[in-house]
């Protein structure tokens, strides 16, 4: 299991958290940020993925990267959004801006590399066809440059209904005659197995899956909400009654049990939830309860829209 920063480094992120009585103050932030990067690195864990648009969270990364100085984490960072909310709560515009431009690419990378030699993927930030990114032959280079300079591996996260046909194109980009994508950063849950197919296909072809929103931005705890879960809920809290863990651990577990990625990506905000979510590391699912909870799968259609219409907070 990883670490993924999306909630740490900003006071306000998309999910269904109902308390909202803490300290929402930047120190108080990176106090709790560096108390769950030291926390996870005492309980295994080495990989730690981040962003620019995480407010904080990569000038938190590289801090406390700088000041443990511990020789085997390996990073991730992103590039392609720009956080603008400002720590402001409340923010009543987008939180963060994409832009798959050279200048932003040119822009965000002078910084993100600061994070060298522990840093090992440079992803591109929610690659989708809208954005062009995919057939802009100047990033593209410019993102080959960067893996021929630095031997980084370079990488795309996905997110929405068409991650698949994203992830298919992405694999055929070629610069120079070599192939560019080494890494896919993917949502994919008990509730969104839509990518299942693909991203095993590239396992088996030595590329690097990384596993984000492995607990749907809070979707698989009970919530009176999502009553179209009810079945969902009833499974998963049998199950995690059954293993002696959470909900959160559960879910985690079926993303490793059924797909097998590099790394599943906890998004704790605090110690509490990091040590709850790595008891998936504890225990293995038995194949029948496996194939149980693939049978939660709604639609990606279905999925994204429910999740557009999250709130941050």
């Amino acid at each position: 299991m990883g670490l993924g920063l999306a909630a740490l480094g900003r006071p306000e992120y998309i999910n269904i958290r109902t308390n909202h009585d803490i300290d929402k103050s930047e120190t108080a932030f990176k106090n709790t940020t560096f108390s769950v990067l030291d926390e996870a690195y005492k309980l295994g864990v080495r990989y730690f993925d981040t962003a620019p648009s995480y407010g904080k969270g990569e000038a938190f990364l590289q801090e406390w990267n700088t000041l443990t100085n511990h020789e085997d984490v390996i990073l991730g960072t992103k590039w392609g959004y720009t956080y603008v909310a400002n720590w402001q709560l409340g923010y009543p515009g987008k939180h963060e801006i994409k832009e798959h431009s050279l200048e932003k690419l040119l822009e965000q990378w002078a910084v993100s590399k600061k994070m060298i030699p522990h840093l090992k993927y440079y992803q591109v930030h929610s690659a989708t066809f809208d954005s062009g990114i995919l057939e802009n032959q100047s990033v593209l280079e410019a993102l080959f440059r960067i893996k021929e300079d630095t031997g980084l591996h370079i990488g795309i996260t996905t997110s929405g209904e068409n991650q698949k046909k994203v992830i298919s194109e992405a694999l055929k980009i070629e610069v120079n005659g070599n192939l560019l994508f080494d890494s896919f950063q993917v949502s994919y849950n008990v509730l969104e197995q839509s990518t299942f197919d693909v991203l095993r296909t590239l396992i088996r072809s030595g590329k690097t899956v990384i596993i984000k929103e492995a607990l749907a931005n809070g979707r698989v705890f009970e919530s009176e909400n999502f009553p179209k879960y009810k079945v969902a809920y009833t499974l998963l809290n049998k199950l995690a009654d059954k293993y002696d863990v959470g909900v959160d651990a559960m879910a985690l577990r079926f993303v490793m049990d059924s797909l097998q990625p590099d790394y599943v990506l906890s998004g704790a905000s605090n110690v509490t939830q990091l040590k709850e979510n790595l008891k998936a590391n504890a225990f293995e699912l038995e194949d029948a309860d496996v194939k149980a909870l693939k049978a939660l799968a709604v639609s990606p259609g279905f999925y994204w829209q429910e999740r557009s219409e999250l709130d941050w907070n």
